[in-house]
């Protein structure tokens, strides 16, 4: 099920952001990107739609995931 970003608090959409930045460990190439920049870049990536924010009922867990994977193999 796919969570609409603006109907989350904006303080749990940031912890949320965070924790999703912290758990991918995403590879920012040559580049050193503190955590505010890291938020920052996905809370675009979630304005513009390159992503969305998807909860399972069946592992109970909330992930954010590119929008094209999601539409692939809907739940």
């Amino acid at each position: 099920m796919i969570i609409p970003y603006k109907q989350l608090d904006k303080d749990t959409l940031n912890t949320l952001i965070e924790h999703f930045v912290l758990r991918e460990g995403t590879d920012y190439g040559t580049l050193e990107m503190s955590m505010s920049e890291k938020v920052c870049q996905v809370t675009k990536q979630l304005e513009i739609g390159d992503v969305v924010i998807v909860y399972s009922e069946l592992h109970d867990s909330v992930n954010i995931l590119p929008k094209s994977e999601v539409l692939k193999n809907p739940q």
